[in-house]
């Protein structure tokens, strides 16, 4: 899976990422609303070879995030399988997290219509789903901003949040792919 937009370049992880998302995933403020909140090195390089293995399963996934003009790692963002803690067993959803530094510049937006075009024309997806906890509504904007809507029927406690935590409620969203009404 690699993506091209008018400034960004979405790709499979490589080594030389892993100390830039290791920063990214070291930030309180990034993750704030993930839990657990920040990642050790080891975590954050964990995660990117999760990331990578299901992408070679699946043939989409989780990818890097780089700046075209300059090649900087701004994050990560795309399209996984669901977990279990997740209800209705859907097939996709799409998740993103970039640095600080790169919040409110429009990346997020721009990779995640490159993502969801990309569920629709190249793997056929029905429907792309996203969640999070209620309390990040930095993440609920963006996905109503996509065209996601919400069904308060679809909102669950996410069972890898300890029960007490402000991050257990959460909300999911749901688009459908626009070319099957």
């Amino acid at each position: 899976m690699r993506l091209e937009t008018s400034q960004l370049l979405l790709r499979p992880w490589e080594d030389r990422d892993r100390a830039a998302f290791a920063a990214i995933n070291a930030d309180a403020e990034v993750r704030r609303y993930y839990f657990p909140s920040i990642l050790s090195r080891a975590q954050s390089d964990e995660l990117i070879d999760r990331c990578n293995e299901h992408l070679d399963r699946h043939g989409f996934g989780f990818v890097a995030v780089e700046r075209r003009d300059d090649g900087c790692l701004i994050g990560g963002l795309g399209l996984s399988r669901p977990g279990p803690e997740v209800p209705g067993s859907p097939d996709m959803e799409i998740g993103w997290i970039l640095g600080r530094a790169n919040w409110r510049r429009g990346y997020a937006f721009e990779a995640a219509s490159a993502c969801l075009a990309h569920a629709w024309a190249a793997l056929g997806a029905k429907e792309v789903i996203a969640y999070t906890s209620t309390i990040n509504e930095p993440s609920r904007r963006l996905m109503e901003k996509l065209g996601m809507r919400r069904s308060p029927a679809d909102d669950f406690e996410d069972s890898t949040v300890p029960e007490g935590d402000a991050l257990r409620p959460h909300v999911l969203y749901r688009i459908g792919n626009p070319a099957i009404r």
